[in-house]
């Protein structure tokens, strides 16, 4: 019998299953992707829709990035630094449910200049504090050359990354999305992060 991650991968008609350790260092952590029934769950909360253009930072085989386009028809930028897992998303956004909805660049996410037009990030862990420091001062820039509302989410978050988030005066917590029902055990960390980012101080 089929995994629901079997069933997602064949409909999507992709392959992004497995982890990869092989370029993980102090700087950027392991490609691991984001459980199919976290997205269901991120994808039916209704803070994702059509209208929504999501930037998906590390985004590896592209599995975030196709899924919540074709769940809620938003457009999605993945951004991946390893050249390896940016070709296997390449070839992934060919698959029909990426709809011409889905794109992606291979970039240093500390250095790149996110289009103004996005307004959703999402962040499964792709890399240390430091560099997450850098990559909100590149969004807060996006924001003060185009004033708009964008929402930051934040899957299995650290205890350091979620304390420095809360304690940050350009973020407004919102409800967080809680996944410790999805998977065995009572893990604390399974849950998403969901910020508001002011455009202004």
């Amino acid at each position: 019998m089929a995994t629901r991650e079997q069933e997602w991968e064949e409909l999507l008609g992709i392959k992004t299953s497995g982890r990869d350790d092989s370029h993980s260092d102090g700087e950027h952590h392991p490609y691991e992707p984001t459980d199919y029934c976290v997205l269901e769950r991120l994808a039916n909360s209704g803070l994702i829709r059509k209208k929504n253009t999501l930037i998906d930072y590390g985004s590896g085989k592209g599995r975030v990035s196709i899924f919540l386009a074709y769940q809620t028809g938003c457009h999605s930028l993945g951004i991946e630094y390893d050249e390896r897992l940016w070709q296997k998303a390449m070839i992934n956004a060919k698959s029909p449910a990426a709809r011409q909805r889905v794109s992606f660049v291979l970039a240093d996410a500390a250095a790149y200049e996110i289009p103004d037009e996005a307004d959703c990030c999402f962040f499964f862990n792709p890399f240390a504090l430091h560099t997450l420091k850098r990559v909100l001062g590149k969004i807060f820039d996006s924001l003060e050359r185009k004033p708009r509302p964008l929402r930051l989410f934040f899957y299995y978050p650290y205890e350091d990354t979620e304390h420095f988030l809360n304690q940050h005066l350009r973020l407004i917590a919102e409800e967080p999305i809680d996944c410790r029902d999805l998977f065995d055990g009572d893990d604390e960390k399974e849950k998403i992060l969901v910020y508001q980012v002011r455009s202004f101080l």
